[in-house]
């Protein structure tokens, strides 16, 4: 579904050239979940960003099917993100002044779908995540689990092939981080959907099909 070759990534920081990821194969098939490990700083948020096309590489050729996401254009890129990838980060970037509701509705809503029928979609995943009685609470009067919980369902809103997920629970207390992680391998598993985490969380990377970890640029 989603393949990474040759993929390198550089920075200029004061004039020196600061190479993060030196020559990365990767395949995701369809259902797959797998766990992106290493320390911090070795460019698993930037693998990330590469793979769900926020991020050129700076050498390598990206693919989604059989399209190179990077040769798409600016319009047809945006189109492409909001359709068939979903992103859960550390922080979940809700909307403070919206309701539970509102805020997962926004990837429909973004697509030009009509607001009844986003509001459709966003009711059914935010049920499948547990909150089924909060969609109209706005995000400030949610636990911080709760919170992640809608994350996770607007990036399902859009029944995206992947999902891509920067440290989901970090923020989190560890029984609340426990219960995230097994929402969204529940969701892996019932919905088909194809995961890959960046995390330090060992043992929500031994849960997942596959893991692997970035050292020196690499993967190993």
């Amino acid at each position: 579904m989603l393949s990474l070759e040759g993929v390198y990534k550089s920075f200029t920081h004061h004039g020196n050239q600061i190479e993060v990821l030196k020559g990365v194969d990767l395949i995701v098939k369809q259902g797959d979940s797998l766990a992106v490990m290493g320390a911090s700083g070795v460019g698993k948020s930037t693998l990330l960003n590469i793979m769900g096309s926020l991020d050129p590489p700076t050498e390598g050729v990206v693919k989604f099917g059989d399209k190179n996401v990077y040769q798409m254009n600016e319009a047809v890129l945006s189109r492409f993100r909001n359709r068939e990838i979903g992103f859960v980060f550390q922080f979940h970037h809700l909307l403070p002044e919206f309701s539970a509701l509102e805020n997962a509705m926004m990837p429909a809503l973004i697509a030009r779908y009509p607001r009844k029928r986003a509001a459709e979609m966003a009711r059914e995943v935010l049920e499948k995540v547990g909150l089924g009685r909060r969609l109209t609470h706005r995000a400030g009067e949610l636990s911080g689990g709760e919170q992640q919980r809608v994350a996770i369902a607007r990036s399902l809103t859009m029944r995206p092939k992947l999902i891509l997920a920067d440290e989901p629970t970090g923020n989190l207390d560890w029984v609340t981080g426990q219960e995230i992680a097994d929402l969204m391998l529940r969701l892996n598993r019932e919905e088909g959907v194809a995961m890959v985490i960046a995390t330090h969380n060992s043992r929500l990377a031994e849960r997942m099909s596959r893991h692997m970890e970035i050292v020196d640029g690499r993967i190993q």
